[in-house]
């Protein structure tokens, strides 16, 4: 088991992994830097390899399939997640680390908008986008995460070894994000100071398509997590919906004892019956919730027994 794992995810990153390495390695010179090239054509897994990285392989395409290899395969102490485009500081590593082995935290967020990132980034629609996501996860999950789609991320044993990869792009951050949040883990903020790419290095990221699909995965989540908010809402607007139509109708009954629309009487009907239906589905997801969170916290344990187990080992093995 390695003490602290710097996670370096690639794609065509040619230009900026060799700087990367060097600098994370001059920073943390304990630290194994592992490289998962994902089907780059420009030699970045060679490069890095030169650098003095460990390089790997992930050749399903996507962020989150390339996360999903690395936290399945590598055990460490602390893991600290960057991109291989050079825009995030490794003189944050230290810090970010020292939450991890000394203070029991379970994820620490790079938290780049607090900083340099509004003036570093020239692309206004993903500065807009990440305030409008951090606004929008905040307030449904009544938490306080200062930078929701950072690259730049430090996680604990416990964390890696239980979250449920589920993402296949760059809606990872989010999805990371979510799952901290609602199993109530112990998510610290770091101010970290951001730098746009340099000239010549690409950007992966589809402003528009892959912002749908991150507001795609909010969406979901929130369904997934927080089923009696979502489906009580529905169920609410139903309900005054059906409400308010049928309020003329009755009326008019109460007054000429004649029903004269009985198509809106139907629809408002059918309003009402689904708002109940919506309701009780939200009740009963809901408890689903719940005695998931029970076994998540049965999963923390074997988690946290498995990485004593491997201390222990390690011990063995050093001593």
């Amino acid at each position: 088991m390695d003490q602290i794992a710097v996670l370096i995810p690639c794609y065509n990153e040619s230009k900026t992994i060799a700087k990367v390495v060097t600098d994370w390695k001059k920073e943390l010179p304990e630290a194994t830097i592992y490289v998962y090239d994902n089907n780059s054509e420009d030699h970045t897994d060679d490069i890095a390899r030169e650098a003095g990285a460990v390089v790997r392989y992930e050749y399903m395409q996507g962020k989150g399939n390339v996360i999903r290899r690395m936290f399945r395969e590598i055990d460490a102490q602390c893991y600290i997640m960057v991109d291989g485009d050079d825009t995030y500081p490794a003189n944050a590593g230290r810090v970010m680390a020292d939450e991890i082995l000394n203070h029991g935290v379970d994820m620490v967020v790079g938290d780049r908008l607090s900083s340099t990132y509004f003036t570093e980034n020239k692309r206004p629609f993903h500065n807009a986008g990440n305030s409008a996501t951090r606004l929008f996860i905040n307030r449904l999950f009544d938490s306080d995460i200062q930078d929701i789609m950072t690259g730049l991320r430090a996680f604990s044993f416990q964390f890696v070894k239980t979250f449920p990869v589920l993402s296949r792009g760059f809606e990872i951050e989010t999805e990371m994000t979510i799952h901290a949040v609602d199993k109530n883990m112990y998510v610290k903020n770091c101010v970290i100071e951001y730098r746009d790419r340099p000239e010549g290095s690409e950007s992966k990221l589809n402003t528009i398509q892959d912002g749908i699909k991150v507001l795609k995965t909010i969406f979901n989540l929130f369904k997934n997590y927080k089923p009696m908010s979502f489906f009580g809402t529905m169920g609410l607007i139903l309900f005054m919906l059906g409400l308010v139509f049928s309020i003329p109708i009755v009326l008019d009954y109460l007054g000429t004892g004649l029903v004269e629309r009985f198509p809106t009487l139907i629809a408002c009907g059918f309003a009402i019956v689904a708002a109940l239906l919506s309701i009780f589905s939200g009740l009963i997801l809901q408890t689903m919730i719940q005695k998931n969170r029970q076994e998540f916290e049965f999963r923390l344990q074997l988690a946290q027994d498995l990485y004593s187990m491997r201390l222990r080992r390690n011990e063995k093995e050093n001593g």
